[in-house]
């Protein structure tokens, strides 16, 4: 993946007042100018050690700036210049470990349906069933259609809807039998 490097920026000019570069050097910890070179030299190799961790570009280029800002706020604790690289190289692995944690939570955290979950096509599928069982339904005489409606909807005894219409638990059974059946030959029927 070709990644474009973007321009350093310049050397910024001296502001009366401020220390010289000997004195910014402070006996220990990583000059800005220092730094400044490190990111010439090396900001192409860190920007290729990121893409090897990460896949695109703009989260390679990111982290290698990231890697880059932190370093700088921490550069008087880099206490031997030569391992500022070191240092810059191990903030990178880290930052693109860090981003693809992020990646991994935000990818479990998205919704995901829910295994029983019907499709559209069986949503639709399950729709014409229902109007065909109500239409056959509609078929049935009163007393079968009763008796189904509360034995198999509203989940009923055999007993409770014998008591419910005021009829035999035997005519139950028979209304309920014959009822099946007239939907089974209603149902099978094409349409």
């Amino acid at each position: 993946m070709p990644v474009i490097a973007p321009m350093p920026a310049a050397r910024p000019a001296r502001i009366p007042g401020q220390r010289d570069g000997a004195e910014d050097s402070m006996a220990a910890g990583t000059t800005v100018d220092h730094l400044t070179e490190t990111y010439r030299a090396h900001y192409r190799s860190l920007l290729g050690l990121a893409a090897l961790l990460l896949d695109d570009t703009a989260s390679c280029e990111d982290v290698v700036q990231e890697a880059f800002i932190r370093v700088h706020s921490a550069r008087k604790r880099v206490r031997d210049p030569e391992k500022t690289l070191a240092y810059l190289r191990q903030t990178v692995v880290n930052l693109s470990r860090s981003a693809l944690r992020r990646r991994i939570i935000g990818l479990k955290l998205l919704s995901k349906p829910m295994p029983d979950m019907a499709s559209a096509e069986e949503g639709a599928y399950d729709q014409l069933e229902r109007d065909a069982l109500i239409k056959a339904m509609k078929g049935l005489q009163r007393r079968q259609r009763e008796v189904l409606v509360l034995r198999y909807f509203a989940d009923m005894t055999e007993a409770q809807v014998a008591e419910t219409l005021g009829i035999s638990l035997g005519s139950v059974k028979a209304y309920g039998s014959r009822g099946i059946a007239a939907l089974r030959v209603a149902m099978e029927a094409p349409a």
